[in-house]
C-alpha cells in the first residue's frame, strides 16, 4: 500500500508539473518567460485577466507550505543534533508542558531572520549553492583515481563563480564554514563549558519553560 501511494503521488505531481509548463510554453514567449520575474502571475494575467491574483495567493499558500514543513523539520534536526552533542544543551529541550522543541523553532526562526536581512532572493539563494549532495552510507569500492578526479572537480566547481565573479556572500559563506570549526573544537572536542554559557542555559530554561527531553518528539 505504501508503494502504490508513493507511485501514484510521484506519478501526480510529475504529471501536474509537466502541464504546468507545457501552459507556460503554450501561453507565453521565450522572450517573455527569460524577462518575467514571477512566471505564474505573468502567466495568470494573460490567461485569466482580472482574476490574475489567484496567482500571487496561490504561490504563497504554497510557499507558506512549504515554509511550514521545513520549519518544523529544521527545529528537529537543531533539537536531535543538540541531544548528540554537536549545539547547545538548550536546544534539546522542549517545553514542559506543550513538548515542543521552543528553544530549537526559536533558534531556527532567528537564523531565518538573519538569512533574510540582505532581502535579495539571488543573495539568499549565493548562501546556499555551495551545498554538496551527500553520498550513500556505503563507500564504493573504485580506483582511487577516481575519488582524486571527483576531489578536483569538486574544487573546481567551487573556485570557478567566486574567481568568475566575486562577491560578498561566498566570504559570509567562508565565515560560516570556519565558525564552525571555531566552536567545535573547544566546545564539542574538548568539552569546555563555561560557568556563563552554563547560567545562560539555566535563564534560557527558566524564561522558556523548558526541560530536557526523555523522548524524541
Amino acid at each position: 500500500m505504501t508503494l502504490l501511494t508513493v507511485v501514484i503521488a510521484i506519478s501526480l505531481v510529475t504529471g501536474l508539473y509537466l502541464l504546468v509548463n507545457v501552459s507556460y510554453l503554450t501561453v507565453m514567449t521565450p522572450t517573455e518567460l527569460m524577462s518575467s520575474n514571477a512566471v505564474a502571475v505573468t502567466w495568470g494575467n494573460k490567461v485569466l485577466g482580472s482574476w490574475g491574483w489567484i496567482m500571487s495567493v496561490a504561490a504563497a499558500l504554497s510557499a507558506f507550505g512549504s515554509l511550514n514543513g521545513t520549519f518544523f523539520g529544521g527545529s528537529r534536526m537543531c533539537f536531535v543534533a543538540a541531544r548528540e552533542g554537536h549545539m547547545p544543551e538548550i536546544l534539546a529541550m522542549a517545553h514542559v508542558h506543550r513538548l515542543t522543541p521552543s528553544p530549537a523553532l526559536i533558534f531556527t526562526t532567528i537564523i531565518s531572520l538573519v538569512v533574510l536581512i540582505p532581502g535579495d532572493f539571488q543573495s539568499i539563494v549565493n548562501y546556499f549553492r555551495l551545498r554538496n549532495q551527500s553520498f550513500p552510507g556505503r563507500t564504493p569500492l573504485v580506483p582511487i583515481i577516481l575519488p582524486i578526479l571527483v576531489l578536483i572537480a569538486a574544487i573546481f566547481l567551487v573556485l570557478a563563480p567566486i574567481i568568475d565573479s566575486p562577491q560578498i556572500e561566498y566570504l559570509y559563506v567562508a565565515l560560516f564554514i570556519f565558525s564552525g570549526v571555531i566552536v567545535y573544537v573547544p566546545f564539542i572536542h574538548y568539552k569546555l563549558c563555561p560557568g556563563l554559557l552554563t547560567k545562560l542555559t539555566v535563564f534560557l530554561q527558566l524564561l522558556l519553560k523548558v526541560a530536557l527531553a526523555e523522548k524524541n518528539l
